[in-house]
């Protein structure tokens, strides 16, 4: 599927994942429309055809807003992708006391129902758009995480809630086969992202952490994330798939 003269929304695309992902979608030819919070907006780059949107993923009305600004830009939306995540470290029980629900509930609140928000109403949108060659008309490409799969401890929330996209994928894809919509997910592992180590980590945190891939031995570039969801979008055999995206790494 090609990009040009199409629109494409992307949620969490004023930083990380997000914001690398809306910059290659316009890069070849999209009019990107790149959600996310208002802190994140304020701060963004400017990048050639791309709009940022003011938009929390956990309220379904700015996220419909959102969409309904894209699908009126005079070209058809084609392609949206959920990057936007919240991440949380919270053992089930420690010292401190037991693991706080509403910490977790937020979590998959923005991980999990969030990605689902935005599927259904860009769905809708897309479902509405002239078919292309093989009746396709657009691409979901949602963010999982190894996490999925390698939990380690502490992470429940956020295991639970990627788990949760990635569980998405297959039964969405077959839903929307028929309005020639297919739905992909990544699996990132270990990236060099504002989100990672909590906005926490060091130098010295990053490469020991990059150490622990098989191959090749680093943080996995943001920009290497952007070029796989080109990827996804230009091969339309592919669907219903999770793909890890980790450098072979699994974590302990």
């Amino acid at each position: 599927m090609r990009l040009t003269e199409t629109a494409a929304i992307v949620t969490g695309g004023a930083s990380g994942l997000g914001h690398a992902t809306a910059r290659a979608l316009a890069g070849h030819g999209a009019q990107v429309f790149a959600l996310d919070l208002a802190a994140a907006v304020e701060v963004a780059p400017v990048v050639d055809s791309m709009t940022y949107v003011e938009a929390d993923v956990t309220e379904a009305g700015q996220l419909a807003a959102a969409v309904n600004q894209a699908t009126g830009c005079g070209m058809p939306l084609r392609t949206a992708v959920n990057c936007a995540g919240v991440t949380a470290f919270a053992p089930i029980l420690s010292d401190a006391g037991h693991h706080d629900l509403a910490l977790f509930r937020r979590v998959v609140e923005v991980n999990l129902i969030g990605t689902f928000n935005l599927m259904v109403l860009a769905a809708e949108a897309i479902a509405s758009t002239e078919p292309l060659p093989d009746n396709t008309r657009g691409v979901l490409i949602n963010t999982a995480s190894i996490g999925a799969f390698d939990g380690v401890s502490g992470t429940t929330a956020y295991s639970a809630s990627k788990s949760g996209v990635a569980a998405l994928t297959l039964p969405s894809a077959r839903d929307l086969a028929s309005h020639g919509i297919r739905v992909m997910a990544i699996a990132p592992g270990l990236f060099d992202t504002p989100m990672f180590g909590m906005g926490q980590a060091t130098d010295e945190i990053r490469a020991a952490a990059g150490a622990t891939v098989p191959l090749p031995k680093r943080l996995g570039h943001p920009e290497e994330f952007a070029q796989l969801v080109i990827d996804i979008v230009d091969r339309d055999y592919l669907n219903g798939e999770v793909i890890r995206f980790d450098g072979g790494l699994r974590l302990g």
